[in-house]
């Protein structure tokens, strides 16, 4: 009895670590270490033509990053746009003679919980490490270094650590589900990835735009309960909303009559319960757009006509 146990116990384990070994020879040659004069992090080449995804913080100072890639070629890459409020930046590499390899971006709404996840970098210098665990969560959200919140983030136990930033989250399929991104220092098992599907569309904007177009409106603000009377009174099926702190000069918001105050509670038809409501909405298409903006001044309720412009970062 106890050998036949064994033996199966053999069977589940090499099977496992083939899947895992058949990712790794699939999708490692892909992923390359980023290094901007003493700062660095990994990377996933995902064109043929040598496009690289990386996170935004990894190449926050410089416009030359080096790429080192697993057979030893080294080459000097140009930065095609970073976006700091999804932590994405996009590189692009020439090589000099053989082709670069490249990995698949795989369908993120496609990922289950439990499911193994396999995470490809560069922690701590060393070259090309492996990490191994399950996906522990979907649609999480994080906050990015610009303050803005991050959705639709993977969370996994595969172990990352400093320079796994950029690397690849992977599939035994050996599909890219998740570009690395970050930890939380002090806790264990907490490692977070930006989804595949999230990178592939801002991959394709930075690429066009070279930049993430958004919507502005020129106000600052910070999330305040909206007290049940008020809202009862004003018909509004919000609880909270953001509170008007200033109003920027020669800003679509002062232009639309919004004053320091104010509590924005629903803009273009959509509710606002706080400030990461706000930034989402503010998307491409609202630029030069006009919208209706819902405020309560003075607790009464009051409709504004605000046309967005483009941030300018």
């Amino acid at each position: 009895m106890l050998p036949h146990v064994h033996d199966h116990d053999d069977q589940l384990l090499d099977a496992y670590s083939r899947a895992v070994t058949a990712a790794v020879d699939a999708v490692g040659p892909a992923v390359v270490r980023v290094e901007i004069g003493r700062g660095g992090g990994s990377g996933v080449v995902f064109t043929p033509d040598g496009l690289v995804l990386t996170n935004a913080h990894v190449v926050s100072h410089g416009e030359h990053p080096r790429v080192t890639l697993t057979d030893g070629r080294s080459l000097v890459a140009d930065v095609i746009g970073r976006d700091t409020h999804t932590d994405l930046a996009v590189l692009r590499v020439t090589p000099e003679r053989a082709a670069l390899p490249w990995a698949t971006l795989g369908d993120s709404r496609a990922v289950r919980v439990g499911q193994v996840a396999i995470a490809i970098g560069n922690p701590y210098g060393f070259h090309h490490s492996v990490t191994a665990g399950v996906v522990s969560a979907l649609g999480r959200s994080l906050r990015a270094q610009s303050g803005r919140l991050m959705d639709d983030i993977i969370q996994t136990d595969a172990a990352l650590n400093p320079g796994n930033s950029g690397g690849a989250l992977v599939t035994t399929r050996g599909e890219v589900i998740g570009i690395n991104t970050a930890t939380i220092l002090q806790a264990q098992g907490l490692c977070f990835a930006i989804a595949s599907n999230t990178a592939q569309l801002v991959a394709s904007k930075l690429i066009r735009d070279g930049r993430i177009r958004r919507s502005y409106l020129g106000v600052g603000g910070q999330n305040v309960p909206i007290p049940r009377a008020v809202a009862r009174v004003n018909q509004l099926a919000v609880t909270s909303g953001v509170f008007v702190t200033s109003v920027e000069p020669s800003s679509p918001a002062l232009a639309a009559g919004l004053k320091d105050g104010d509590v924005i509670v629903a803009f273009a038809n959509e509710a606002v319960t706080g400030v990461d409501d706000l930034h989402r909405l503010l998307t491409e298409d609202r630029i030069g757009t006009p919208a209706p903006l819902v405020v309560l001044h003075a607790a009464e309720r009051r409709t504004l006509t605000v046309t967005p412009t483009e941030i300018r970062e």
